[in-house]
């Protein structure tokens, strides 16, 4: 089993943007920052998928700016309590990636004003 995705595969995954916890699970996802990057790490487009079972399970999968990046340890976690801080969420389960690579197209124009960038 490789983790290349096969010919005609999303690169990432889509999300459960129609389940009730999408919009509470992103909002949670907004309050965690990368310590070097003033912006969220939804706004800076770390999060790739998020998976929304009916159980309340929550299905993280990100990435980060940079495979060396300082908090690469402690990232997941951090992800993780916010997530599991929401109500009706039972369970979290963060997957990191480097595929595809982030890359700062990912951001959103939110953060790419903050940043400058535009």
């Amino acid at each position: 089993m490789t983790d290349e995705p096969q010919e005609g595969e999303p690169l990432i995954r889509p999300s459960s943007t129609e389940h009730p916890l999408y919009d509470p699970v992103v909002e949670a996802c907004r309050t965690v920052y990368d310590p070097e990057i003033p912006v969220n790490i939804y706004d800076l487009g770390l999060i790739y998928t998020l998976d929304i079972s009916d159980e309340g399970k929550v299905g993280v999968v990100m990435t980060l700016t940079a495979p060396g990046c300082p908090v690469a340890g402690e990232m997941p976690g951090w992800v993780a309590d916010a997530v599991e801080s929401v109500p009706g969420v039972r369970e979290v389960d963060v997957e990191m990636t480097f595929q595809p690579q982030w890359g700062m197209d990912m951001m959103s124009e939110e953060a790419r004003l903050e940043l400058g960038f535009i």
